[in-house]
This record gives C-alpha cells, structure tokens and sequence, in this order.
C-alpha cells in the first residue's frame, strides 16, 4: 500500500495535522499521519501496513510537525523547475532587510533609508523605510554599513573549465576525466554564487558534452548551490576551425564543440542541442583555422539559417566573434550578442546598434591571458590586446551599444567574476553602468527582465548585500556580505 503524500503546502493537510496534535494529542497525531492525513480511525492499518523502519522515520518527521505547529515559523514546499523536480523548503514568513542604501537597478544613484520585503521567493515591497508597510510577521535583518542591490549576473561563463595556469585548455578538454570536470563545476557555482552572481549564461561546455544541462538541474532541483544557469551545451563551430589542435591529422582527435557545415548540417545540429536542453545557441563565427589569422568560419547564409532556426523555436543566439567581418556577418544574421568583439571598429559598431545586438567584452579573461604570459599590471606596459579592448569599448559605448557584462570566467577563476566589473569601470564606464550591465541590462539582453534584474514588486528576490557604496567605488563588490537567490539566504552578515 502506497504512505501517504507530504504536501506541505496544502492548508487541508495542516488544518489536520494541527487539529490532531492539539485535541488528541501525540499519539493520535502519529495516527492522524499513517492515515494520510485524515483524522479518520483506521485499525490494523499501521501493524499491517507500515514497517517498524518506517514508522520511525514517519514519527520523526510527526515530531517535526509538532515543533512547527507549536513554535510558528510557516514554510512553503514549493515544487518548480522543469518538469516540477525542485523541491525546496522557503519560508513563508516575510523578511525584512534594513540596509544603508538600496540600489534599485535602474537609478544611477543609490536609496538611502531604502528597506525590501521579501515574501517567498518575490519581492513584495520596496522603498523608504517610513512608507513601506512591514509585515508583521516578518523577520527583520538590518545591515548597517550595506549597500543592497540585485543579483548580479554574469553572461558569460564556462563552469566546466578552470584558470589555465592550473591546466591548459588542452590538457582539460583532453586529459581530465569528464567525472573530475562535473565535480569541479559544482566547486565553481559555489563559488561563483557566493560572490554574488545569482544568474550566469554558461557559453560551452568545451568538450564535456551535455553536462552543462546536469549542473544546470542539480541547481534547480537543489541538489547543490548555484546560480541559476542558462547553458548552450556544446556550441557549434565548423569542421576543422577549432581546437584541440597540433596532433597528427590522420588522427581523430575529440573537439571542444559540436562541428557542423552547410544549411541542412546546421539545421540538424541546432535542433538536437535544443531538443537536449540548450537554453541559447552558440555559434562561433570566425576562427585562426589552419593557424592562420582569425577569419570567418560560416557563410552569411549558413549564419542566418542558425538564426531562423533558433529562432523559430523561441532561442536567441549568441556569437563568438573577434574579426570585423565576423562580428559584420553576425550582426546581419540577427543574433543577440557577440562575445569579445575585439576586432570592431567604429562601422560595425554602429551596425550591432541599429540591429540590437549587444557585446560580452570579456575584457577580465583578455587580461588573465595576458597575465599568463607574465604581464605584471601596474609595473609592465599594457599589452597590445588589452590597450585593443580599452579603444574598442569606447567605440562601443560611443556607437550606443548595450555592455552586458560577459567575463569568460573559466579562463580565470569562478567566484572572481567582480574584475570584469572592475575593468569596464576602469576602461571608462560609470560604476552606474556597469552595475547596470550585469543586473538590468544583462537581464534584458538574456530576456529575464520580467523575473530579475531589479529591485521592484513581483520579481524574484535574487539580492545580494555589500559594505560599502558600488555606485561610488566599484571594488566594494568584492566585500559581499548577503546573498539571496529567490527569497533563499545562501549568505548572510
């Protein structure tokens, strides 16, 4: 015979339970439950139908539900996520955070006096602390010295790679066991959570196949902590333009994405990565193919095919791009964001303008690289590429591009993804703005700014607190003091 079905959040089964616990007591309680949830008598049922094991583990969890009742606190089982397979305990109660300031995601500057009530996993409330209502239920956190703002997001990532002056790109897609790579990546969402990342787009799983769509369930179910995920799975490149390279050719050595040629090729492959889970297509429009000079790799119609593609089935599409010609065919064939860009100029800038396309600078994994090959910032002349990156993004600015912030953390380490704020503040963008690139405009550009992105009724609680001002000093990002994803403390003072 089947037990009976825990819905926590069925007021019926509540109503029962409390009445139980209060008019007969313990005993009856552990009745009430073997029942089903009923205050029905039901003999013979718990001797012949349960286990002793069993009805430990149910009295257990009766005691759990006395505590409950008696002592107040209300929680929610809430099921959600693709196919209803999360479930996670959030409380119901309200919460109330006091900080210093709140910056609100939209305003260029921050609140002060501000407070948020949290209400679930939504925002209920925000403003002035002598105008909002406060629940009175609700638990209140004050965090002086805080600045409030939402959770940060990332727009591009690579979680099943790590700093590659801890291993060579090579040497992960090729040596490292695909197991060891999964293990890792639930190291670096960790992480990168508890820097106050909420939400990233995963760019390619470079070789590890499918396990993007893996991680990306374990967090949604909550199996393990992270930020939410937007994954590509393996991205698509074409035939011979990628890498691992240098090996012998009649060898058939495995790639760090999904090779594909031609319209109907192309077709295919798009189709299968979303049939297994990709969120976003990406699309690497140039590549140094044969070691020569970066060039395109796909025809403006194979591009725009991809694109339609996607498209037809409700996925954008993002590109890999670092040659002008590049980045030109991709703007034309419609996709959403380029990643990197540093081979634009003023013309194709204007071009991603007019069509809506906005830019990853990933100007963080630019300076990483450079500090491999030993560069030292503040003591050694800026490399050629870095100084590339500063013009380009001006250009971009000027040209009325959105910045989306696009780290390409991966190439350095997860849970550092504050420097490519760092530097776009530092190649001239207003901390303003480039708060605003990784809340609501990155929310915009991946189209979840009808869930987050900003502090407003009705969106998700993702906050994250931080001592100090960012919309006056940039670094005080780094000092993160509380983080919540959907109503959830994962850190708090």
């Amino acid at each position: 015979m089947a037990g009976p079905r825990v819905d926590f959040a069925g007021p019926s089964y509540r109503a029962a339970m409390i009445q139980a616990i209060i008019r007969a007591g313990f005993l009856e309680a552990f009745v009430t439950f073997c029942c089903d949830g009923t205050t029905q008598t039901c003999p013979g049922k718990f001797m012949n139908g349960f286990s002793r094991g069993v009805a430990m583990r149910r009295l257990l969890l009766v005691i759990f539900l006395c505590l409950w009742a008696m002592t107040g606190p209300a929680w929610a089982q809430r099921l959600s996520g693709r196919g209803g397979q999360r479930c996670r305990l959030v409380a119901a109660h309200a919460m109330v955070l006091k900080p210093a300031r709140i910056w609100d995601g939209i305003s260029l500057k921050a609140h002060d006096g501000w407070i948020v009530v949290v209400r679930g996993e939504t925002i209920e409330a925000v403003g002035p602390a002598d105008t909002v209502k406060v629940p009175e239920d609700a638990r209140t956190i004050e965090l002086p010295g805080i600045t409030l703002l939402p959770g940060l997001i990332d727009a591009h990532t690579h979680v099943l790679l790590h700093p590659y002056n801890e291993a060579l790109w090579n040497d992960q897609v090729l040596k490292e066991a695909l197991a060891l790579r999964v293990c890792r990546a639930t190291n670096h969402l960790r992480s990168t959570l508890l820097s106050g990342f909420t939400t990233i787009r995963d760019l390619g799983t470079e070789g590890a196949g499918y396990a993007d769509v893996g991680l990306k369930q374990a967090v949604a179910q909550g199996i393990i902590p992270g930020p939410r995920m937007l994954v590509v799975t393996r991205a698509i490149v074409a035939t011979g333009s990628y890498a691992p390279k240098g090996f012998a050719p009649e060898l058939d050595i495995p790639q760090g994405a999904e090779e594909a040629d031609g319209v109907d090729s192309l077709i295919r492959v798009v189709r299968d990565q979303i049939g297994k889970g990709a969120d976003w297509i990406k699309v690497y429009a140039d590549t140094a193919m044969g070691g020569a000079s970066v060039r395109p790799s796909f025809s403006s119609e194979e591009l725009t095919r991809i694109v339609e593609t996607a498209r037809s089935v409700g996925v954008l599409v993002s590109a890999h791009a670092t040659s002008k010609e590049g980045m030109r065919r991709a703007a034309l064939a419609g996709v959403a964001t380029i990643e990197h860009g540093d081979g634009g100029d003023a013309e194709v800038f204007k071009l991603m303008a007019e069509r809506g396309v906005a830019l990853c600078p990933t100007l963080a994994a630019f300076e990483a690289s450079a500090r491999y090959a030993g560069y030292r910032p503040g003591t050694d002349p800026e490399p050629a590429r870095l100084k590339r990156a500063r013009m380009n993004l001006k250009a971009a600015i000027d040209a009325g591009v959105t910045i989306a912030n696009g780290s390409d953390m991966g190439v350095f380490a997860h849970g550092d993804g504050a420097r490519e704020l760092e530097l776009l503040a530092d190649y001239g963008m207003k901390p303003a703005k480039v708060l605003c690139a990784a809340t609501s405009a990155a929310a915009r550009i991946l189209r979840l700014d009808d869930r987050l992105g900003a502090i407003k009724p009705g969106l998700l609680a993702d906050l994250v607190g931080v001592a100090g001002d960012p919309t006056r000093d940039i670094k005080t990002l780094r000092r993160v003091k509380l983080v919540m994803k959907e109503g959830v403390l994962y850190r708090e003072p």
